[in-house]
């Protein structure tokens, strides 16, 4: 299990499209030197096995500080029109928030929330639509219990 967060076209990352095609999401890996299109992602399990996955939008960031080798790579994978990682850390969610400005897409978590340029959380939807869903005033007369 982990968090995933996405690049995304769609108001919500679940949506119906807009999508990013894989033909855009490989077209924009061919012109980031940083990243490498492999088709698979691999990393060592604790029994000395190996889990595999194959799939044609994975690719791998190679400037990933911490992904000197493949147990610590950062995977992005395209995956129902989004490009979704699992778990990234801030230097991951800030190359997120790179490529989804060329992408011209932003940057969403499983949970609605978004990611700025900093890596970290701009904006919660919920709260948005909740204060915004508040505009009367609860009346100062009225107990609290009253709620009819």
């Amino acid at each position: 299990m982990g968090y995933d967060l996405h690049i995304t076209r769609k108001t919500n990352w679940f949506d119906a499209p807009p999508s990013i095609a894989l033909d855009d999401w490989l077209e924009y890996v061919a012109n980031d030197s940083e990243i490498q299109h492999d088709g698979f992602a691999e990393t060592p399990t604790a029994d000395g096995g190996v889990l595999r996955v194959e799939q044609a939008g994975i690719c791998v960031w190679t400037g990933y500080s911490r992904g000197e080798n493949r147990e610590n790579a950062a995977w992005l994978w395209w995956s129902g029109g989004n490009i979704v990682v699992k778990n990234p850390d801030q230097e991951i969610c800030r190359k997120m928030w790179l490529i989804a400005q060329s992408l011209d897409a932003k940057v969403q978590g499983e949970e609605g929330e978004y990611y700025g340029r900093d890596g970290e959380i701009i904006v919660t939807p919920t709260n948005v639509i909740l204060a915004s869903e508040r505009s009367v005033s609860p009346d100062p007369k009225r107990p609290w219990w009253k709620f009819w």
